[in-house]
């Protein structure tokens, strides 16, 4: 139940929706609520597969940016668009930043990115930010 505890906190923490699996992570890691490892895999996992979602739905832009529930507003994306033109696919390593992550992870899907090449940079990017998680909930720095 605790792996999908925050399988699932790091899932909606990667839509769009507003969440933060951080504070759960640091929580079970400091009271030591299964194996580090696990934790960190099942958080990547989620995460990623809410970015996913989010790459779905920027393949989909075109229809769903007129809904008024569409949690995107235009200024977001125009600035997720800026940062994505100035440093390409490689901004998706930045994926994991707060505000600007889950926009450009949408863009990506608007700009049709290689989904292995999302998978790869995103992954990368997300699975390093919860490995610094657990490194600071265990004191390690």
């Amino acid at each position: 139940m605790v792996y999908l505890s925050i399988f699932f906190s790091a899932f909606v923490s990667a839509t769009l929706l507003p969440a933060s699996s951080e504070l759960l992570l640091s929580g079970m890691v400091a009271k030591q609520m299964g194996s580090v490892f696990m934790l960190w895999g099942f958080a990547t996992v989620g995460n990623v597969l809410g970015s996913c979602v989010n790459y779905y739905l920027g393949t989909r832009v075109e229809v769903l940016s007129h809904y008024r529930w569409f949690p995107v507003s235009e200024r977001s994306m125009a600035k997720a668009q800026v940062h994505y033109q100035k440093y390409g696919p490689w901004s998706l390593l930045f994926a994991w930043v707060p505000i600007i992550g889950d926009p450009l992870t949408l863009v990506a899907g608007v700009f049709k990115v290689r989904i292995g090449l999302f998978l790869l940079l995103v992954t990368v990017g997300k699975g390093l930010r919860y490995a610094l998680v657990i490194a600071l909930a265990m004191g390690v720095f």
